[in-house]
């Protein structure tokens, strides 16, 4: 899921707008996919600018400890020549980490851990309306599934609150 720390949800591919999807499952012992969520990057991760400031920030940083040798580097620092040898350096690397969309998404869903398989989608307003199909999920009659109004928390202010769906089904 770095990928979205990296990049905006929204990437472009030979002049072509793609949209990041986020999937996560969850498998038992026995090889048995017990949960999934999907989500969109764009609802799920604030914008690039968000992640870089800091990476940016950590970088320079770095860059500010006297008395070493630095090397340009796309990660967050090269140090050089740390041994009496010269010949030993230290990568200074980003890791990133994001919580699960279960964990992200708790205010709106829980899972239900006493059925086999749980699924849970979010699909924000403008994305929902782009499809052509919406009106044959929403007739889908089946007590297992639900399709429900939501308002999702904006990635880059969680005070301001976007409206979508919230798709889910159980076994």
């Amino acid at each position: 899921m770095t990928a979205c720390l990296q990049k905006p949800a929204k990437m472009r591919k030979n002049g072509k707008r793609k949209t990041l999807s986020i999937i996560v499952g969850v498998v038992d012992k026995k090889k048995n996919l017990k949960h999934l969520a999907m989500v969109y990057g764009i609802d799920y991760c604030a914008d690039a600018e968000c992640y870089l400031k800091i990476k940016n920030q950590i970088k320079e940083g770095i860059g500010n400890i006297g008395g070493i040798q630095f090397a340009e580097t796309k990660e967050l620092g090269r140090v050089n020549r740390i041994d009496p040898l010269n010949i030993t350096y230290l990568r200074v690397r980003g890791m990133w980490g994001i919580e699960n969309p279960w964990f992200v998404f708790n205010y709106i869903y829980q899972r239900n851990m006493e059925k086999s398989f749980n699924f849970m989608a979010i699909i924000n307003e403008d994305k929902w309306n782009s499809f052509n199909n919406t009106d044959k999920l929403l007739a889908i009659q089946d007590s297992k599934l639900a399709i429900s109004d939501i308002k999702i928390k904006n990635p880059n202010n969680p005070a301001r609150l976007r409206n979508a769906k919230l798709i889910t089904y159980h076994l």
